[in-house]
């Protein structure tokens, strides 16, 4: 025989959005609550780590690359893992990925880079008048 579902109105999106935050807060626990507030680097986290420290966000910054030549369908089953490790936590509350890609996703093999804004502008011929 199936369990009935507990009503969570943080799952509610018909509800308010403080009360679906009050009523979420109120179910964490403390170390939930850390997890979520923790941002932890693409090279330490996993589905495990995920799941266990329930995890807020990940951040690959800089040079931060899974392995070298990495492509694209490669960064969305990795970082699809660690989505499934927050979601496989008691309150299946999904993460926040980022990436330092400002001027595009130069870790991601075969990507495209822009140049920084500052060297765009100095491409640009302006008059100039007094």
């Amino acid at each position: 025989m199936a369990e009935t579902e507990t009503y969570m109105k943080y799952r509610d999106h018909h509800q308010p959005v403080e009360v679906r935050v009050e009523d979420l807060l109120s179910r964490m626990t403390l170390e939930e609550k850390i997890g979520q507030m923790t941002q932890i680097d693409r090279s330490v986290a996993s589905f495990d780590v995920m799941k266990n420290y329930f995890i807020g966000s990940v951040l690959s910054g800089g040079d931060s690359v899974p392995f070298p030549k990495a492509t694209t369908e490669d960064w969305i089953n990795i970082i699809n893992k660690f989505q499934e490790g927050a979601l496989a936590t008691r309150l299946e509350i999904p993460m926040f990925y980022g990436i330092d890609a400002v001027h595009g996703h130069a870790v991601v093999y075969n990507s495209t880079v822009f140049p920084h804004n500052i060297g765009l502008g100095a491409t640009r011929q302006v008059a100039i008048t007094s």
